[in-house]
Order: C-alpha cells, then sequence, then structure tokens
C-alpha cells in the first residue's frame, strides 16, 4: 500500500458492510481497514477525520472486462483515460482483456510488453487476462497461465481482430486440460454460428436497421455455444466463464449444469440490462456489441437472472473504438466497430434501472463488487468493507440524478448510448488503498494504482 496514505476515518450514516447498511465510522491505516464500528466507538485522535453525511459508503467497483486496448490501440483507449473514467465511476479494480492491443496478450513476451505499457500510467489497481488462439496453445499456453494472468479468454467466433482468432472445439480440447491443471478459467465469448462452421457473419438486408443487425447474430449462436461449452467442462473440469450473456434462454441450461455442481460461472453487462432493441434508433451505431442488445422481455429475464443468482456479477464489457470506426455518418450497423464505451456509467446504469425493479443496494454491492471479487479470488482482500481488507471504496448518493453529457465523460472518446439519458447515483469519491483519487470531479495528478499479478496454486485457486 502507499506508504504516504494518511491515516483516516470515513464517517457516515451510511456504511455498507456484509452485515448490511447502517452508521459507521471506517478506520484506515496504511491502505488497508483497520476497524468498522459505530460512531464513538474508538477515538479519531490519530485519524483524519472525512464526514461524507448519508452519502453511502460501499466497497468499490470491480470489473473484470475491460478493452484497454493499449499498447497499440492506444488511440482507441489507453491505460490513463481508462483507469481515469473507472476511477470517477466509483472502479477501484479492473481486469483488461488480451485482445484489441499489439500485440495481442497470448505469449509471455506480449504479456510483458503489455505491462511495461502499463506502468506509472494506472489509476486504480489492474490486472490482466491471457488469450487462447490456435497458434498459443501447443507453445505458450502452458507459461501463460504461470505468468500472471488471471485465466485466458477464448473467441468461438470472428473477433473482429485478426490476430486474435476464434477457436475450434478441437482447440478448446488442447487447451482446456492446461487450464484445469492450473486452475484458471477460461472466459469464452459464446457465439456460433447455426452450422457449427467456420463463424462468419452474414451481411444483413439494412445496413441501418437494427432490427436486422439483431436477426443477424440469431440467439441460437449464443445457445450452442453454451450447450458446447457446458459439455466440455463437464468433460474436462476446467473452470468456464461465459462473458457478457445476452440470451436469457440460455439460464435454464446454465441453471442446470450449476445444479450439477459443473465450475461454470455468468457474467452479464449494463447494456444488455439496461438498454432493448425496441428502442434503438435506426442507424445509431452507438449501440452495436456483440452479441447483441435484444428485447425488453429478454432484459427483464436477465434480471431474473441475476435475482435467482444464476448470473453472477455485472461487468462493463467497455469496448471503446475511434469515432470513425463507430460510422456515425453511415449508420452502417454491418459496417461499424461493435462494442459499447460504458466503464464510466456502470453503477448509475445499472442502478436507475435495478431501484426501478425494487433490487436493493446490497444486491448492487453484490454483483458489481462482492461477486467479481470472489470471482477472480481477490475476496480475501477486495468487494467488502471489513478489517484487513484494501481501503478500496466509493462513496456516491444512490437518489442524485443528473445526465450523461460529453463534458463529464472521461473516457478517450465521448461515444456512448448513455450520452443524454438521465441517470440516478451520483459517485462523488473513490478510494483507493486508503487514497482518495476522485473527489466530485477532480481526479488526483499522479496514478497510484498497482498492478495486480496472479499467483498461481495449481488446484488450490490462487492468491495475489
Amino acid at each position: 500500500m502507499p506508504p504516504d496514505s494518511p491515516d483516516t476515518v470515513i464517517c457516515s450514516s451510511r456504511v455498507m458492510t456484509p452485515d448490511g447498511v447502517g452508521e459507521g465510522e471506517i478506520f484506515i491505516r496504511d491502505g488497508r481497514i483497520m476497524a468498522v464500528a459505530p460512531p464513538g466507538e474508538i477515538s479519531h485522535e490519530e485519524y483524519r477525520v472525512e464526514h461524507v453525511g448519508d452519502r453511502l459508503v460501499m466497497p468499490g467497483l470491480i470489473d473484470p472486462h475491460v478493452h484497454v486496448n493499449e499498447p497499440g490501440r492506444t488511440e482507441w483507449e489507453g491505460f490513463a483515460t481508462a483507469t481515469q473514467a473507472a476511477a470517477c465511476g466509483g472502479i477501484t479494480t479492473l481486469i483488461d482483456m488480451p485482445l484489441n492491443s499489439t500485440p495481442v496478450t497470448t505469449t509471455p513476451d506480449a504479456f510483458k510488453i503489455k505491462l511495461n505499457a502499463a506502468e506509472n500510467q494506472l489509476w486504480i489497481d489492474v490486472g490482466f487476462w491471457g488469450g487462447v488462439v490456435p497458434e498459443n496453445i501447443p507453445d505458450h499456453l502452458d507459461a501463460l497461465t504461470q505468468s500472471g494472468v488471471f485465466g485466458c479468454k477464448a473467441f468461438l467466433i470472428h473477433s473482429g481482430i485478426d490476430d486474435f482468432p476464434n477457436v475450434t472445439e478441437a482447440d478448446l480440447r488442447q487447451a482446456m486440460p492446461v487450464l484445469a491443471k492450473a486452475n484458471l478459467p477460461l472466459l469464452v465469448h459464446a457465439e456460433l454460428d447455426c452450422n457449427h462452421q467456420a463463424p462468419v457473419v452474414p451481411g444483413i438486408m439494412d445496413r441501418k436497421s437494427y432490427g436486422d443487425y439483431l436477426a443477424s447474430r440469431p440467439k441460437k449462436w449464443e445457445m450452442d455455444a453454451i450447450e458446447l461449452m457446458i459439455r466440455l467442462c463437464r468433460e474436462y473440469g476446467c473452470p468456464v466463464h461465459i462473458v457478457h450473456l445476452s440470451c436469457a434462454d440460455a439460464l435454464p441450461m446454465l441453471h442446470a449444469a450449476r445444479q450439477e455442481g459443473l465450475p461454470i460461472t455468468v457474467e452479464t453487462c449494463p447494456h444488455y440490462l439496461c438498454l432493448a432493441a425496441e428502442t434503438v434508433p435506426t442507424g445509431d451505431t452507438r449501440y452495436k456489441c456483440a452479441p447483441p442488445i435484444r428485447e425488453k422481455v429478454n432484459a427483464e429475464r436477465l434480471w431474473q437472472g441475476l435475482a435467482d443468482g444464476i448470473i453472477d456479477f455485472i461487468v462493463s464489457d467497455h469496448s471503446p473504438c475511434t469515432p470513425e470506426l463507430k460510422l456515425l455518418d453511415q449508420g452502417d450497423f454491418e459496417g461499424a466497430w461493435g462494442g459499447i464505451a460504458s466503464l464510466q456509467f456502470g453503477l448509475p446504469a445499472i442502478w436507475t434501472e435495478a431501484r426501478q425493479r425494487g433490487f436493493s443496494l446490497e444486491q448492487l454491492s453484490r454483483w458489481m463488487s462482492e461477486g467479481p471479487a470472489r470471482f477472480l479470488k481477490l475476496d480475501r482482500r477486495k468487494g467488502k468493507i471489513l478489517p484487513g481488507y484494501d481501503a478500496d471504496l466509493v462513496i456516491w448518493e444512490p437518489d442524485k440524478a443528473f445526465v450523461v453529457k460529453p463534458d463529464i465523460i472521461r473516457h478517450r472518446h465521448k461515444i456512448t448510448p448513455y450520452d443524454g439519458k438521465t441517470l440516478y447515483g451520483k459517485t462523488h469519491q473513490t478510494w483507493l488503498g486508503g487514497r482518495k483519487i476522485f473527489d466530485d470531479g477532480n481526479l488526483i495528478p499522479e496514478p497510484v494504482g498497482r498492478p495486480l499479478m496472479h499467483q498461481v496454486s495449481p488446484l488450490k485457486g490462487a492468491h495475489v
């Protein structure tokens, strides 16, 4: 932890601990939470006191699915801009995806290049995923699992990046034993073409029609891919994680797999929960992503999947690009880059919809802090406000509404489907390791985040 972090006590009428939300004081020393106590129980004499009134103090958010894109495509996004945006949105830890950078993170040497690129550019803590592609399985995958990555991601369909090709079932049969030996998860972009042949996205009839784009990536693609991964998970015992689930039809088979005891976890994203195909404007390619945003009834079933515990947590899948690649002038859903920029607005987007459905703040924290920490095996130090845990905190007003405008967006580019929307939940402060890194619109000038290296302990999990 930063040695110059001052000893601090944060006082609020609303502190979220595993026991619920109540009045409390959080005592911080050397970057960790030393105690959480009722007011007046512990002397403030040795601490700097921070009174935040009735603002909610919650564990910092953890986002395990972010495309930072550096090195090589820093003009899309980079470590500095991504981690600054994350800090403004209450995120204190993120995990970077292995593609969209150059080189892609599929070898130990490429991973070292990425670590070097991140040096002195992190406003929050950052970990890294490796990648599985056909070429790296025989020669590099085993070493990659030992290098510090948190697991490895594969695509079952073209990734959009030619140097990160999709894998086949035969490739997975080689890769999954390697990951199972290291007890690391295989993250899967779960779309397969309907014929299980080389996945090629078909052309769409009207390139400005969102309905036509949606039809070009049917639910069956996700269903077939998830069925394949359940079958292979059963066969190899390799932990499998389904990224960005959009198809609610898959929930029953995922539930059955979990009931069977298979090591399968599932995430979904704000855009699948908060946006709906019926309301996507014609030609508005800010909404293009893969898998696609589906109908409102599908979103409601995903919310139920969260309530039922079938979906483990919520991630941003922040996947930005340059404005030119979104083809906004043409409104071309087929040609535009597919990805939603939302890293800064995940908390208010989810809370705006969750509060309308009667979900609690405690559930929100489980979906965006505690659940991701458990998945990453960081749950003994992150994701809760408890003694001994990192003093990573977000302080916010759940009932405060604001309008998303370009001048508050801290991503490298201002393109997001949330632009102009009124959201509930304004972040006032973000604390990382006992340091206030964001305070009412202002970021600290120097980065204090750290790279997180995953230490593999085969068959027993891992620690950082």
